[in-house]
């Protein structure tokens, strides 16, 4: 059956009733001339940066030591305009929830600039710390045959690169763009770590989808979480008219080289986990554990029946 033009006649009745909702709909419209910052600009930003942290892996091969400083500079040079501009859409975005008119007086231009030049000094550090937790995955995995391929091929060093990258951005008062950050690691990894969690070096996700990490983590040094592991908040504390209390501690405390199995659960601002402790897998925690203990479930029993669904009598403890 050939397509009907004329039914189109009803189309400009949708639009109208759509466009309608946009000002009954005020939370899903953002409509003006102060955009906000572009989900694609900062996607390949996070390329660029990426690029920097891990150069002669990704986009640019034959990198060598007598070319590097020119493309490195080129990179840096391109990404100082590149987040000014995204900056200050999300500094201008923050502004127009603030009261106070001092704040909107600011050269808001100017900050961005400042605090985009602030960043990218941190990246020799943020690289510092990266090659350790490239180290912790090497030593952490026997399947791994070199640090390059820990690089290449795993979620969890892309997901922790963007977090580390993400935080400092987070660190520096920046809104938005941090989170717009992991949420496209997460998007592309199935790992999803807020940029307010605080992560110590020799970090390593093992296989990582599933894995959720909270905004108010704190993490020690030389951690290691399997696939499906949540660090999460027990439960959310509210004011007298019952709304969420925001900037409390509600996601758990994970001290220096502790190990988390696959699919645990630990929730609390006050869940404490002691450095050296091993958690199991599939445990639900909501309380401290001393340094160096073993948390696991009771072993279940496996029950084998024969081809008829009668009962074998064969049970083995796993």
């Amino acid at each position: 059956m050939a397509t009907d033009f004329r039914l189109k006649e009803i189309l400009p009745e949708i639009t109208e009733s759509i466009v309608a909702t946009y000002t009954e709909c005020n939370m899903t419209s953002h409509l003006g001339h102060k955009p906000l910052p572009s989900r694609e600009a900062v996607n390949a930003m996070l390329a660029d940066l990426l690029d920097i942290l891990f150069p002669g892996y990704f986009r640019r091969q034959n990198l060598h030591i007598a070319n590097v400083e020119y493309y490195v500079g080129d990179l840096i040079d391109g990404l100082h305009d590149k987040l000014i501009v995204q900056i200050t859409r999300a500094l201008r975005h923050e502004q127009e929830n603030q009261a106070s008119p001092e704040i909107n007086k600011q050269d808001l231009e100017a900050i961005a600039q400042q605090r985009t030049l602030d960043f990218l000094k941190k990246l020799p550090e943020i690289r510092m710390v990266l090659e350790h937790d490239v180290q912790a995955a090497f030593e952490g995995d026997p399947a791994a045959k070199g640090h390059h391929e820990i690089i290449f091929c795993y979620p969890g060093i892309e997901a922790i690169s963007i977090y580390r990258l993400a935080h400092q951005l987070l660190l520096l008062g920046i809104p938005l763009i941090p989170r717009m950050m992991t949420e496209y690691a997460h998007s592309k990894t199935g790992i999803d770590i807020h940029p307010g969690a605080r992560i110590g070096p020799r970090f390593f996700i093992d296989h990582g989808t599933g894995v959720v990490i909270g905004e108010t983590c704190d993490i020690g040094v030389n951690v290691k979480l399997y696939q499906g592991v949540t660090l999460g908040a027990l439960s959310f504390p509210k004011d007298a008219s019952g709304n969420i209390i925001r900037g409390k501690k509600r996601h758990p405390t994970l001290e220096d080289d502790v190990v988390v199995y696959a699919n645990a659960t630990i929730l609390g601002g006050d869940t404490i986990v002691g450095k050296g402790t091993v958690i199991g897998s599939n445990v639900w925690l909501t309380q401290s554990v001393a340094p160096g203990n073993v948390v696991a479930l009771e072993k279940p029993v496996l029950r084998m029946k024969g081809p008829a669904s009668k009962d074998t009598g064969l049970h083995y403890s796993i």
